[in-house]
């Protein structure tokens, strides 16, 4: 009976920035059905996608958030900015899904009709299996001075600095200084 809760995240392709980065799943019945009611407010970068829905309404609910419709092929067809509490919207002949999200998201987003969206699960990196680490503690075995080997992820190279130049400091760090 209780599914676990499914999270996506919303980027906007278009204009290269994200909409939200935990957007609860909502498809089915029951799911559907509650949405946002009982909510006090949206958690910023938060939201909820309904899948299958056109329309919606807001009898019940207690704050104003945007509405963005989509179409199968995760096109804006549609756009409610600040949606007030206690209202039906039209349906949106074209949309196959509706995204609820914080108010304002649609205008800091940039997000216009037309612009193409991607949504995808987020999944954590899983870890490497045991006898793959053990490979590459024998490979490190090999090797004349000990180095430690990340599992987690590839090690990022740092810019090489000049010799004899004084290490840069961020403005925070010279302002403490002072």
């Amino acid at each position: 009976m209780f599914e676990k809760q499914r999270h996506v995240f919303v980027y906007n392709k278009t204009r290269e920035t994200f909409l939200a980065f935990r957007v609860k799943v909502a498809d089915s019945i029951l799911g559907r059905l509650i949405g946002l009611l009982g909510r006090r407010s949206l958690q910023p970068d938060s939201g909820v996608w309904i899948v299958p829905a056109n329309a919606i309404h807001t009898i019940g609910m207690l704050f104003s958030f945007d509405l963005v419709l989509i179409d199968k092929d995760f096109k804006v067809v549609g756009l409610r900015e600040l949606v007030r509490p206690f209202r039906v919207t039209w349906p949106e002949r074209h949309a196959e899904s509706v995204l609820e999200l914080p108010a304002h998201t649609i205008f800091r987003s940039r997000t216009q009709i037309g612009d193409q969206l991607l949504i995808e699960r987020y999944e954590a990196r899983k870890p490497v299996p045991s006898a793959v680490s053990g490979e590459l503690e024998g490979l490190t075995s090999t090797r004349e001075q000990p180095s430690a080997v990340s599992h987690e992820a590839p090690a990022v190279p740092i810019a090489p600095q000049s010799e004899g130049a004084e290490p840069r400091r961020s403005s925070f760090a010279v302002s403490k200084n002072r």
